[in-house]
């Protein structure tokens, strides 16, 4: 058995799986699985991917649906960061055009802590442990 984190997003899936793989160390795509003719999504855009954040394998999705919902602050990836400078650059880079819904502080349980929504909505909480 095995579980995996699955985002689904509706038209972004590329740009978002492609910021995250530039900003989180230990990242990278694993594989793509792109629309073809005839399919339910423009051709040759991702249909599904599996990538690695972190070390962490994450499948993302571009449904060619519209949906009444999007992702939640109640699920979010957490990133322990090896250095303030990292955490910084992280929290910067993805808090652009997003939402900053804790801002980088010491609240008691690390030395730094941040948690935000990307511009795609995706909930980050990215940590500097004690």
């Amino acid at each position: 058995m095995k579980v995996t984190p699955f985002l689904m997003f509706e038209g972004q899936a590329e740009e978002a799986m492609t910021l995250y793989c530039d900003t989180v160390p230990e990242s990278r795509v694993v594989d793509v699985t792109r629309y073809g003719a005839g399919e339910d999504g423009p051709e040759g855009t991702l249909k599904l991917a599996r990538v690695l954040i972190g070390g962490t394998e994450v499948m993302v999705f571009n449904s060619p649906a519209h949906h009444a919902f999007s992702f939640t602050p109640s699920f979010s990836l957490f990133v322990d960061c090896s250095s303030e400078h990292e955490l910084d650059r992280i929290v910067g880079v993805l808090a652009e055009d997003g939402a900053l819904l804790m801002p980088t502080d010491d609240y008691g349980f690390s030395r730094r802590f941040a948690w935000l929504n990307d511009r795609f909505g995706v909930s980050w909480q990215i940590n500097l442990p004690a």
